[in-house]
């Protein structure tokens, strides 16, 4: 059956209402509520003809504790947004190549009624069709699914998971080491399954009558690696996929990689030869995504860590393409040689935010430059990156029709939360409407605003922030001001918007704080020596640029200097930890998941790899810089008082680092609080009151001792 579709009619005057309204009619102050009411859209897909968009919304619920995600549908000839599903857990969607099907990944327990009860707990493919009905799962896998790809002519479905064991296996396995956890002998590769698609014998709503028979799934081939994407070549003849480690640790460079697999006759006879080719392997980077040429001829790919024409070194994100043909044949090149491998926006200077493969054959990408993040184009490597015209801010998350001009983006700025437009080409860039308004509440209200500041450093560096300005008062000067410093360090702060239990500067500016965001030294957009200036001093560098961006802030009468704060989450959190040892200027802090040493935390830590790269080597060969770099050595110098928090699970900052903090500074007598976050990674991604704990707490702490 059809559900009863509630419908939205878009239209640009609607949602840009809010830029109608009179200046002397007094807009309500952002509160924290609104503020974390706020959703994102973490994925989007347009349809290959260019007349739909699936995109994947997320957003907080309260009362169950958790963040949903559904996927929502628009229609370009009507300009409505429909819901297309409900679940709460559906993610990744994809089209499938003849636009009859969206495809996406979701946990539904009890959904899956194969003979193998495990399958009902695990995430599996689902699929539904853009007309309606009820999304069905076309996997019955005893692993959790991680990446999926249709084949080329919509018949079948790829998807990878780990090197999934028989009932037996698994009983004898826990006979034998009960909960005992076997660290790494007990990690498994993946292993690339197919299956048949066909909707009448997979359980669609179009099946009335009868038990349909299932198709069988076939095994393709297993990979020694995990796999973070698979993507098929448009002509059929290819699949490829980029790898990880299979424990998603960043230790070495050797389980990274692309690989294809020839899509040969013996796929449908059932026989399990395929035999993966490296297209690269171990090119000195970890992979962010894959996608296919329009002619099947080529792979593109991106990196923020890495190089795949030289030695490692972790600058800013890139986009390259690899050959998947060899002097004019349908194989692989050796992985050896790299032949074929070229860069694209070879000729901009800062660092690439995404990107989307055209049908022309050409790139569509963003890059971001000082504080903006703008749309180029590319027609061939080494060709003119050409900015499109478009409106200052930020622009992200790139899709494009595999079979025309039309695209879709997410868009945002100071004053303009992030919401999804739709152009009819890259050239259109400047004329796109916008196709959610599921953010139009927070454009209601009165946000602050911001613009791009410059101050030189002592070794005569430019160095670049934003300011961003309590409402009413902007440009105004001796403000309070907080200090809020981004994570990465391979990221930079700008003219977007961002509503988050990590990027609240909004809410803190509606506080009433001048907030300044530093892009120091090892931000993104700003060139590559400008990124890799904080080798080996990962927090000392940094930390001079932040300081002597506070001086000028001071200086030139910005800044109240009786009333200045400080702090940070991650990398963030690594800085504030830093600059609390070097100056008692700061009246309060709050920082979070921040190291204080690294040697234990390069233990901890999943991206091992970029540790001991930025400290220049391993804990035992360069001690000096680990040991130079570490707050907990300097910590008697600290008078500020300090709010932690921390993920109870947090690996990517191992959380014993908050209770190393926490712990000196109760020693010391001076004021501190911690607050863990039960079950919580270093993102903050299962219970929305943990992140909206943690900002309340902040705000409040920043008022008691910022400005008594």
């Amino acid at each position: 059956m059809f559900r009863n579709w509630v419908v939205l009619i878009l239209g640009t005057c609607a949602i840009f209402s809010a830029s109608t309204t009179s200046s002397a009619q007094k807009k309500p102050a952002l509160t924290l509520d609104a503020f974390l009411n706020s959703v994102a859209f973490p994925d989007l897909a347009i349809s290959p003809d260019g007349n739909e968009v699936v995109i994947q919304v997320e957003r907080a619920d309260w009362k169950a504790n958790r963040f949903r995600e559904d996927l929502w549908l628009y229609h370009a000839g009507n300009s409505s947004l429909i819901p297309l599903t409900t679940s709460g857990d559906d993610n990744n969607p994809q089209w499938s190549p003849d636009g009859k099907w969206i495809a996406f990944l979701s946990h539904r327990s009890g959904d899956v009624s194969g003979s193998d009860s495990r399958a009902a707990e695990k995430t599996q493919v689902y699929v539904i069709s853009p007309d309606g009905g009820e999304a069905f799962p076309v996997t019955e896998a005893t692993e959790n699914v991680h990446a999926f790809a249709w084949s080329a002519d919509s018949k079948q479905i790829f998807f990878a998971t780990k090197e999934q064991w028989s009932e037996e296996q698994e009983k004898k396995y826990e006979e034998e080491w009960k909960d005992t956890i076997q660290y790494r002998e007990a990690e498994r590769g993946d292993v690339i399954s197919v299956t048949d698609f066909s909707p009448s014998a997979q359980g669609s709503a179009d099946v009335t009558e009868g038990a349909p028979k299932k198709p069988a799934t076939r095994k393709l081939c297993s990979i020694e690696y995990r796999i973070q994407q698979l993507a098929s070549s448009p002509d059929g003849k290819f699949l490829a996929y980029d790898t990880e480690s299979r424990s998603q640790r960043e230790e070495s460079l050797d389980d990274d990689g692309i690989y294809v697999v020839p899509l040969n006759a013996s796929l449908n006879s059932g026989s399990s030869t395929a035999e993966p080719v490296p297209l690269l392997h171990n090119p000195q980077a970890f992979f962010d995504r894959i996608e296919w040429s329009a002619d099947s001829s080529h792979v593109f790919f991106s990196f923020e860590n890495g190089s795949v024409d030289g030695a490692y070194k972790d600058a800013q994100e890139r986009v390259y393409w690899a050959s998947a043909r060899e002097n004019g044949n349908e194989s692989c090149g050796a992985a050896s040689e790299k032949r074929g491998c070229e860069r694209w926006t070879s000729k901009f200077s800062g660092s690439i935010g995404g990107f989307a493969a055209l049908a022309d054959g050409g790139l569509l990408a963003g890059g971001r430059l000082g504080t903006e993040v703008q749309p180029y184009t590319e027609s061939a490597p080494s060709a003119e990156f050409t900015r499109q015209a478009g409106r200052s801010g930020t622009y992200e998350s790139f899709s494009a029709a595999s079979h025309g001009s039309a695209i879709a983006f997410v868009y945002s700025s100071l004053q303009s939360p992030a919401e999804v437009y739709f152009a009819n080409s890259p050239s259109e860039i400047a004329d796109a409407r916008p196709i959610t308004s599921f953010n139009q509440s927070l454009a209601q209200d009165e946000l602050p605003q911001g613009k791009p500041f410059r101050w030189t450093a002592d070794d005569g560096t430019t160095v670049e922030g934003m300011l961003i300005y309590p409402p009413g008062k902007f440009e105004q000067k001796n403000l309070p001001m907080f200090t809020f410093i981004h994570g990465g360090p391979e990221d930079a702060d700008g003219n977007h918007f961002e509503a988050d239990w990590h990027q609240w500067a909004d809410l803190a500016a509606t506080d009433g704080w001048l907030v300044f965001e530093p892009n120091y030294r090892g931000s993104v957009g700003y060139g590559d020596a400008f990124a890799l200036g904080i080798i080996p001093h990962i927090v000392s560098r940094p930390g001079k640029d932040i300081l002597e961006g506070v001086d000028a802030l001071v200086k030139s009468g910005v800044a109240d200097p009786n009333h200045l704060t400080i702090g940070g989450y991650s990398y963030g959190g690594y800085m504030t930890n830093w600059l609390i040892t070097q100056t008692t200027r700061f009246k309060a802090a709050v920082t979070g998941a921040g190291a204080v040493e690294h040697v234990v935390n390069w233990g901890n830590d999943d991206t091992t790899w970029d540790d001991a790269y930025f400290l220049g080597g391993l804990p035992w060969k360069t001690e000096q810089n680990y040991n130079a770099e570490a707050a907990i050595w300097q910590i008697g110098k600290v008078r500020t008082p300090t709010h932690m928090v921390a993920g109870g699970s947090d690996i990517r900052v191992y959380v014993g680092e908050d209770y190393l903090l926490e712990r000196a500074l109760h020693t010391m007598g001076v004021p501190c609080a911690l607050l863990i976050f039960p079950g919580e990674g270093h993102s903050l991604a299962n219970n929305p009151w943990h992140g909206k704990i943690k900002v309340r707490e902040e705000l409040k702490w920043l008022d008691h001792y910022g400005r008594p």
